[in-house]
């Protein structure tokens, strides 16, 4: 035994030099792409909230009805405002610049809107010439780089991304990455270093804020926020409560929010407006789901979602009649559900273009009529006009008519 070990010890400590010969021998180099942020001061993004000339819309957001005007989402960038007195004709008055700006929601004269992490409440009056009244700091405190801080020139806000390649020898990448055989290129960023129940105006099942009555809210993606608005331009934060994970929408009816999530639809109680309360939660596949509802039934389109592989695409009804119980009561197969929308006994579903559904049977439901072609996004359904957000713009369609059901505008 002493003789094998002696003579193959020697061998091993060939096999480590020539290890370490080939290591330091190794003068490689990798391009890899540096990503950085750029950062911009939270009082310089409110300065630029203004009144600006009407633009052309290019990458549609949400969608918010009240009255005869149109309040049309331009994603990071602010709101179209568009005169509806005559929907055949719909007219561009103006846009609203509010930098970052992804959801909105309306309450007499005021406007709300995020500015990243801010609440800007902003008053319409006069749709060409708006003016800031208040700005709720830190409302969405996810979208700031973390600060302690309520002043907002000492608040930074990530407001884009710069791109550069470098080369990296590497000795540097096994001290970045411990792993100089990984494809995987490397990123860096420097950010990680620094009641009646009545609902306000109509808003898209895609929507994040939700305005009833005296209280808005506002879900993130694992909060719900409370916001009085009792005086509608001084909105007051009243509490932030998480209510789960991968939130997605909350759809306001009567005196209950459905929140529509990855993987589940839950029913939230207003009787004490202020403090929501969870009465009811269903699970469903790891989907994409807005949800709307009426006093019998809610009705979730679910869409694959890529990240976590699903392959679904349906519509399902649940029957509310238990209180505090929704059961599942019928899938329809889909294409690529988005946004959905209810009016009297028709369904409007975002589906390969506008698909709409006589729904009177709910365990029956009939396809009445479908306008194929938009990459459609969300609808509202209201006073006979079905409003319809498509990546190439906003569609307007007059089903007072069951059986003469077209299109009236395109903007």
């Amino acid at each position: 035994m002493k003789k094998n070990i002696s003579f193959l010890a020697p061998v091993f400590l060939i096999s480590i030099v020539f290890l370490f010969s080939s290591c330091l021998k190794d003068h490689c180099s990798r391009t890899y792409n540096i990503i950085t942020p750029v950062y911009t001061k939270l009082s310089v993004l409110r300065s630029a909230v203004q009144s600006k000339p009407a633009a052309a819309i290019v990458n549609t957001g949400k969608l918010y009805i009240r009255d005869k005007w149109i309040f049309l989402n331009e994603q990071n960038k602010g709101i179209h405002v568009i005169d509806n007195s005559n929907p055949s004709h719909p007219v561009k008055t103006s846009f609203i610049n509010i930098p970052g700006s992804i959801d909105m929601s309306v309450k007499e004269n005021i406007l709300y809107a995020d500015l990243y992490c801010d609440l800007a409440a902003i008053d319409i009056s006069n749709p060409k010439n708006i003016s800031v009244a208040k700005f709720l700091t830190n409302t969405f405190p996810e979208k700031a780089v973390y600060s302690s801080s309520t002043n907002p020139d000492s608040i930074n806000i990530t407001t884009g991304w710069t791109s550069r390649d470098t080369v990296v020898n590497c000795d540097e990448v096994r001290l970045l990455t411990d792993c100089i055989n990984c494809s995987t290129p490397f990123y860096y960023s420097a950010a990680s270093a620094s009641s009646t129940g009545k609902a306000v105006g109509a808003a898209g099942s895609m929507a994040r804020f939700a305005t009833v009555d005296n209280y808005m809210y506002a879900v993130s993606t694992s909060n719900l926020s409370v916001i009085n608005i009792n005086e509608a331009a001084n909105p007051l934060f009243v509490q932030k409560k998480n209510i789960g994970w991968d939130i997605e929408t909350i759809f306001p009816y009567k005196n209950k929010l459905y929140i529509g999530a990855g993987s589940s639809m839950s029913v939230y109680d207003l009787l004490d407006p202020a403090d929501p309360q969870r009465s009811s939660w269903n699970g469903h596949w790891c989907s994409r789901d807005p949800v709307v509802a009426d006093d019998n039934y809610a009705y979730v389109t679910l869409h694959e979602a890529n990240v976590c592989g699903s392959k679904v695409n349906q519509l399902e009804i649940y029957n509310l009649s238990v209180p505090y119980s929704p059961v599942l009561l019928k899938t329809y197969p889909l294409t690529n559900p988005q946004g959905l929308s209810k009016d009297g006994n028709l369904l409007f579903i975002c589906d390969d273009g506008l698909k709409i559904y006589d729904v009177t049977d709910a365990s029956n439901i009939k396809l009445i009529k479908h306008f194929p072609g938009m990459h459609s996004y969300d609808v509202i359904a209201n006073g006979g006009i079905a409003y319809l957000v498509a990546k190439d713009g906003l569609y307007q369609y007059d089903y007072n008519s069951v059986q003469n059901i077209h299109l009236l505008s395109k903007l």
